[in-house]
């Protein structure tokens, strides 16, 4: 197979999360264990850090990533969602895994893959972890895909684990409840590793705490060993560099230094990729992205509203199938001009969906482009356009086919 054909394969006959959803969810650790000892691939000769949390975990990565490199470190990110090129959840340096690997790779283990009825999520982890260990990698920076106990990354032992916070997410396969989360979360907790918990919760830290304490790990919470430094104008941003920064310090380099934490903060968009997390697309009108898709996420766009000017505020907004909308739209501000789109995924919540949430008066287009379009052309100068809700959106939107 060639290139195409081989992401066509990728994307299309195995189960995959982001487009199914729960149906291609496929816990536990025995099938990835498998996999990874057919393809040969010494593990425990790689250094990796392992973060884990609901919101913020992708940000976090990149920012410890572009620290590491600013550090001259070679340095592998493995994270998820993408937007348009699967390539984009597994990087060296900020650059995609070689089409040609990605080829080599799935033609030579077909077989290895059918026999195994991998996910899509599991594959792309056999690929990741054999793209990094012949690539010589210095530090791998592993994202959880969800919840963390029985996610297929957690068969790596890291040098540093990391939880950036926990919310409400994912209740149908993870718990009803932050508590029943945070066990599942705390599984990527290992025995005698550094542990760094990116905040304080009182509904949490015992969970945490206590399964450090059975590890024998050291456990550390930011808010506790830092006064936070104000980094970027973004709160939750800020959060979660100043995450970045606690998991670089504890790695105790001589090569990571204040030069090195300021330079990769500074060069973020550079050495690594945080698209959809307040990402200003376009001024005046201002039009900005952010993929907030929990209560957790709403609420803090709702604090980075509440510190901006604009006149009118227009959200355009579309969720995946299962979203309490009424309860996401209740942390927005009241004077939120609401449009609702699709997107192209079998996942996207439809119209009919919306309006049992809703009401019958809703301003809804299933083409996001449309009312993207639309919004621009009867904003003003003065007018702010946030665009949220989704990831899946973003290909619809920003991505050329």
């Amino acid at each position: 197979m060639n290139y195409k054909e081989v992401e066509n394969w990728i994307l299309t006959k195995l189960p995959f999360y982001q487009i199914k959803g729960k149906v291609a969810y496929k816990p536990g650790l025995e099938n990835i264990k498998k996999f990874i000892d057919n393809l040969n691939i010494p593990i425990e000769e790689l250094k990796f850090i392992h973060v884990g949390g609901t919101n913020g975990k992708g940000s976090t990565c990149s920012y410890i990533s572009s620290i590491l490199q600013e550090s001259n470190f070679k340095v592998g990110v493995f994270s998820s969602p993408h937007f348009y090129d699967f390539r984009e959840r597994i990087k060296v340096n900020n650059n995609l895994i070689n089409r040609s690997f990605v080829v080599e790779f799935v033609n030579k283990n077909k077989d290895l893959i059918d026999s195994l009825d991998l996910s899509f999520f599991e594959l792309s982890f056999g690929l990741c972890l054999s793209y990094f260990y012949k690539s010589d990698i210095d530090y791998c920076i592993i994202e959880v895909g969800l919840g963390g106990r029985l996610d297929s990354t957690n068969i790596i032992h890291p040098i540093v684990s990391v939880i950036t916070n926990i919310s409400l997410d994912h209740t149908e396969i993870l718990g009803k409840t932050v508590k029943k989360i945070a066990k599942e979360k705390a599984g990527i907790i290992k025995n005698n590793t550094k542990v760094i918990i990116g905040e304080r919760n009182k509904k949490t830290d015992d969970t945490f705490i206590i399964t450090a304490e059975n590890k024998t790990s050291n456990i550390l919470f930011v808010p506790d060993i830092t006064n936070e430094k104000i980094y970027s104008e973004v709160d939750y941003l800020n959060q979660n560099i100043n995450t970045a920064v606690e998991v670089c310090k504890s790695l105790n380099s001589e090569k990571i230094n204040t030069m090195s934490i300021n330079n990769g903060i500074k060069n973020i968009n550079k050495n690594a990729n945080i698209f959809g997390r307040w990402s200003l697309i376009k001024d005046k009108p201002k039009v900005i992205y952010d993929s907030a898709h929990n209560k957790s996420g709403f609420r803090s766009i709702s604090i980075q509203l509440s510190k901006m000017k604009f006149n009118k505020l227009f959200v355009l907004l579309s969720f995946v199938k299962g979203k309490d909308i009424q309860k996401l739209i209740n942390e927005l501000p009241k004077s939120s001009i609401l449009y609702f789109t699709s997107f192209s995924n079998d996942r996207s919540i439809r119209e009919d969906e919306i309006k049992q949430c809703m009401g019958e008066n809703i301003i809804f287009n299933p083409d996001p482009k449309f009312l993207y379009k639309k919004l621009i052309s009867i904003s003003s100068a003065e007018d702010l356009i946030l665009i949220t809700g989704s990831n899946f959106i973003a290909k619809d939107l920003f991505y050329e086919n």
